[in-house]
């Protein structure tokens, strides 16, 4: 299994960036792909972003694509989503998943088997 906790969440102005931060603890960080989703108020959970299991393909909505990069840094077990140009419609709650079944990456929620608790992003207009 793996553990993952979220940070870097906050409140900022609509244009301005944030960088989150997905830390994992357990088995080795390498063995599974990764992706960010969120949840906005009265709304499902929706896909943003994936990365396979060494950076080197990655996948993004279309919501997000050209404002945000997800990367990872296998020797520090953590994973990243940088946000630039945030807008009002972006504030939701921020998850981490890692995918148990392989290490490619996988835009569906179902196919990923551990989540964080979460991180908030509130961007104010």
């Amino acid at each position: 299994q793996v553990q993952l906790v979220e940070s870097g969440g906050g409140l900022v102005q609509a244009g301005g960036s944030l960088r989150l931060s997905c830390a994992a603890s357990g088995r080795t960080f390498s063995d599974y792909g990764m992706g960010w989703f969120r949840q906005a108020p009265e709304k499902e959970r929706e896909f943003v972003a994936t990365i396979n299991w060494n950076g080197g393909s990655t996948y993004y909505a279309d919501s997000v694509k050209g404002r945000s990069t997800i990367s990872r840094d296998n020797a520090k077990n953590t994973m990243f989503l940088q946000m630039n140009s945030l807008k009002p419609e972006d504030t939701a709650v921020y998850y981490c998943a890692a995918r148990g079944s392989g290490r490619t990456w996988d835009r569906r929620a179902a196919t990923y088997d551990y989540w964080g608790q979460g991180t908030q992003v509130t961007v104010s207009s």
